[in-house]
């Protein structure tokens, strides 16, 4: 079952590191070859999505004992996710510039400076954005493991309640079988010296 997890994983990998590259190129390329690019990406894209969803088959299809490790490992690659689209989507707003410039018969001189501000405004609130994304999945992340962490003491004092209580019953027990035996040993002593 791991195995399969790491094959998912190795697959994960490769091609994250392919969109990443191609997400580079994005804003260096011009028309059909630039649409041509964006369409592979988002078919890659989506095939992330989807060995994301099989490591997540896989990570419930392991026993609790050992699933916080791939959980973690998971959390991980769900933030790369975020961060491959956030850039990608970066990718396209220059992109969808350049072609509204090109529509419109805009030359850029004249407003080459606004729409160079703009594009950072954007660029800026975009990673403001995902930087609180990613802040809220990780304080939902911390809950979640403080929840689990809680869970596990109950269970663990409860578990520690019941092993008390059957010590302390087979120490009755005990007194019972050492007072019995008193008792015995008492009445062959009596049977014998009669």
């Amino acid at each position: 079952m791991s195995s399969d997890f790491e094959g998912y994983e190795q697959d994960f990998a490769v091609l994250t590191a392919e969109i990443t590259g191609r997400i580079g190129k994005v804003p260096k390329l011009l028309g059909d070859e630039k649409k041509q690019l964006i369409a592979n990406v988002e078919k890659q894209l989506e095939e992330a999505r989807e060995l994301l969803e099989q490591m997540e088959l896989e990570v419930r299809e392991i026993p609790p004992q050992s699933r916080g490790m791939y959980s973690s490992r998971m959390r991980s690659y769900k933030q790369e996710m975020g961060k491959l689209e956030a850039d990608f989507k970066r990718s396209r707003i220059a992109y969808s510039d350049e072609v509204r410039n090109e529509l419109l018969g805009d030359d850029g001189n004249s407003s080459e400076n606004q729409l160079i501000k703009l594009r950072e405004e954007r660029a800026h609130l975009l990673d403001n954005t995902e930087r609180l994304e990613r802040s809220s999945r990780r304080l939902e992340a911390g809950y979640q493991i403080a929840v689990e962490t809680e869970q596990i003491g109950q269970e663990m004092l409860e578990n520690l309640s019941h092993d008390r209580e059957k010590i302390q019953r087979a120490r009755e027990r005990l007194r019972e079988t050492d007072a019995n035996l008193g008792k015995s040993s008492r009445i062959l002593t009596g049977m014998l010296r009669r």
